[in-house]
This record gives C-alpha cells, sequence and structure tokens, in this order.
C-alpha cells in the first residue's frame, strides 16, 4: 500500500516517463499558488490518501514529494469525535475533538497539541477545568442556511472560542477536493486542497487521493488538521 502511494506522490503515473515529471508538476502547483499570493519561495506540495496503512483502520496517509511518509492517521473511527494526527514516526502532533453540548446541531471543532484524553472535551468529566490541555484554536462550521457566502466552509480562531475574531477562513468545496484556507487579514492563501492530476492521459485518481499544497510560513501539520475537520465536516 505504501509503496503504491509514494509511486503516485513521487514518481510520473506512465512508467515510460521520468521520475522528474511528477516532482515538476508538484513544482507548478507551488509556482501557481506562489504567484496567487504574490510570494516567491518555495511551498510544500503533499500527497493526501484518504486511507490508513493499518489492516481494519481508517484514516490517512500523507506522502511528501521525495516519497517519505510525512503524517498518518490510524483508528480513525476508534473514538468517536477525536482524531489524532500523527507524524511519520507515531508521534502525536495534533488531536482534533468535536465539542460535545447538549443541543441538535454541534458546529464547533476544537484543536489541541500534541495527544489529549477524553477528559479535556467532555463537559462532564471530574477533572478540574485548570487541569484539562487548553485547545490552541477552535474551528467553527459554516450554517449555509444562515449566511449568504455560500463559498465559505468554516472559520478557524485562535486560542479557543473565546476570541470572536477569527484567523483563518476556509472556502471552496471538499467534496470536489477544491479548498483554500486563506489569512483571515490579509486575504492570501496558506494552503490549498487540490484533485490530484496525471502527469499523463489515462490515469483517474478520484477523491481518496489529492494533493495539499502549503505556503512558506503556514505548518503543514496544521494545514493537514485543517483537511481533517473538512473530512469530519463535509464527509
Amino acid at each position: 500500500m505504501l509503496l503504491f502511494l509514494k509511486s503516485i506522490s513521487f514518481r510520473s503515473v506512465n512508467p515510460q516517463n521520468q521520475e522528474s515529471d511528477q516532482q515538476d508538476m508538484n513544482n507548478n502547483s507551488c509556482r501557481e499558488l506562489a504567484t496567487t499570493t504574490s510570494t516567491s519561495s518555495s511551498c510544500i506540495s503533499l500527497t493526501v490518501w484518504r486511507k490508513s496503512l493499518i489492516f481494519s483502520c481508517k484514516g490517512f496517509t500523507v506522502i511528501g514529494s521525495d516519497g517519505s511518509l510525512v503524517y498518518r492517521v490510524d483508528n480513525y473511527s476508534g473514538r468517536r469525535g477525536q482524531i489524532t494526527l500523527m507524524d511519520g514516526s507515531g508521534k502525536p502532533i495534533l488531536t482534533i475533538c468535536r465539542q460535545k453540548k447538549l443541543r441538535l446541531v454541534d458546529n464547533n471543532w476544537f484543536i489541541y497539541e500534541g495527544e489529549v484524553g477524553d477528559d479535556n472535551y467532555n463537559s462532564n468529566s471530574s477533572k478540574s477545568s485548570s487541569s484539562r490541555k487548553k485547545p490552541i484554536f477552535s474551528v467553527k462550521k459554516q450554517m449555509k442556511i444562515l449566511h449568504s457566502n455560500v463559498n465559505v466552509l468554516a472559520h478557524v480562531y485562535y486560542q479557543g472560542i473565546s476570541k470572536k475574531r477569527y484567523s483563518y477562513i476556509i472556502e471552496g468545496s471538499y467534496a470536489n477536493r477544491s479548498c483554500k484556507v486563506l489569512d483571515a487579514e490579509s486575504r492570501n492563501v496558506v494552503a490549498e486542497i487540490r484533485k490530484k492530476k496525471a502527469v499523463t492521459g489515462g490515469v483517474t485518481f478520484g477523491l481518496e487521493v489529492f494533493v495539499l499544497v502549503v505556503m512558506p510560513g503556514f505548518d503543514s501539520g496544521f494545514a493537514m488538521g485543517m483537511v481533517l475537520l473538512l473530512d469530519q465536516m463535509f464527509s
């Protein structure tokens, strides 16, 4: 499985082409995004596979342009409402928890650094609030029925939901694997989800394999966290 994903990330789809073709395509994606954001530095292009490398588990596998395993998500359905993003070696980077409230629609998610337990997002936990890990970001899904801008998917707030002003805004369509994460103040694109295109014709990757392009200065782990959130919200 991993060898297959590495091959679609690092090599050309057609074995008769040179291995550099796929790298050139990733570089072109970075250049296109850099042009739209007026940034000349190189960016990061990751291939995201919506599948865990562990048998019988759901999750994600993320491969770099050099074919290395960068991020992974295993046991995707092991805990309802909680996902942990790990690096290639299995070290927890971020944990995403859905806020638990007694209402019909829950549209808030919390992002924590590292790994956390159920008590961090369970309001019925016996642990005091001071002993719980604090979220570094909160994300609120946009309710289409309440807003005129249907292109907006979610707003990302820094340091929990107490902040009224959001830091990032996510626009586009996750169902079509076409989304952008924008800085709320500058409106610059900091990360983008795109469909993965074959270097040559004849191969279709579908929606399970796509590309995550991350601009310089924006954390690729946090960008992958946005992918996990969108998958929770719209899958």
